[in-house]
């Protein structure tokens, strides 16, 4: 399993956190990466999201205004 929060700043980490990750992961074993955010840098997660948009048909491409018109419709907002 694979879990990304994200802080405004270190003072966010508090007991609550660390709760919900001990509820999550309960005695498996996990690791703790911290990495310090830049501002307008893309996530690796984001990157790759991109980097499968490039590679889709174009014949299927929709923009944006599509896109929020057919979430609307299949969700109900």
């Amino acid at each position: 399993m694979y879990s990304t929060y994200h802080l405004n700043s270190a003072n966010e980490v508090d007991s609550k956190l660390l709760d919900a990750i001990k509820a999550t992961y309960q005695s498996k074993p996990i690791t703790i990466v911290v990495k310090e955010s830049v501002e307008g840098e893309l996530s690796p997660e984001s990157k790759a999201i991109l980097d499968e948009r490039l590679l889709e048909d174009d014949s299927t491409y929709l923009d944006a205004k599509e896109s929020l018109v057919n979430i609307k419709k299949k969700y109900s907002v």
